[in-house]
């Protein structure tokens, strides 16, 4: 039997209660660190923990906020057809777990820029498109140094890789690629700030050292 609306609602409301899970401040209150938004780019994600000092924080930061953004699609992509739920409920769940990462209800509303969980969503809906966007964020991470520069490539070339896989990787939807475009387009505005440090030369680096907010 299909699914009603309603319940349509509650898994999207689902997805976006587990995208409010801030790792980057729930990692660091259970291993004992600062608070990530009280130093450094003050934001609560992978690349800001790892200015702590503590790789094993920053790694275990960086899966549990891919994860969260990876399951709720993965398990609605494969299995939500048995319910009746096509791909338009796919890209609902998996544009409200990337916004409960970056507006979190437990944490007001103030959550990290979603690089993250938006590697989950795109590995949960095609894992090669998930690989081809890695593959640009490392490119750039590599020759530059620069997270916040390799992200922002990351976002503009995933909707652009999601549309040429159509009938050659994947079988591409409309719905998938608005949800694709629409997080991509909230990523480059959450770092509106880094793009300024960039054009300035005051972006800090992959690996630079924690400076108190």
């Amino acid at each position: 039997m299909p699914f009603e609306t309603s319940s349509i609602v509650l898994l999207v409301f689902g997805a976006y209660l587990i995208g409010s899970l801030s790792f980057a401040v729930i990692v660091s209150r259970v291993m004992g660190l600062e608070d990530p938004r009280t130093y450094g780019s003050q934001n609560p994600g992978a690349t800001n923990v790892l200015r702590s000092g503590n790789r094993q924080a920053a790694v275990a930061t960086l899966l549990l906020d891919a994860l969260k953004g990876f399951l709720p699609v993965f398990l609605l992509k494969h299995g939500g057809a048995a319910w009746g739920l096509d791909e338009r409920a796919v890209g609902l769940v998996a544009l409200s777990a990337f916004i409960g990462h970056v507006w979190p209800v437990f944490f007001r509303f103030q959550g990290g820029k979603g690089v993250a969980t938006a590697a989950g969503v795109l590995f949960g809906l095609e894992p090669l498109l998930g690989l081809a966007t890695l593959g640009t964020w490392l490119i750039v991470a590599f020759f530059f140094r620069y997270s916040s520069l390799a992200a922002l490539c990351a976002a503009v070339f995933a909707p652009i890789y999601y549309w040429f896989g159509n009938r050659i990787a994947w079988q591409a939807s409309d719905a998938e690629l608005l949800a694709i475009t629409l997080m991509c387009a909230v990523l480059l505005a959450r770092h509106a700030d880094n793009i300024l440090r960039l054009v300035r030369g005051q972006e800090s680096k992959i690996g630079a050292k924690k400076e108190a907010a």
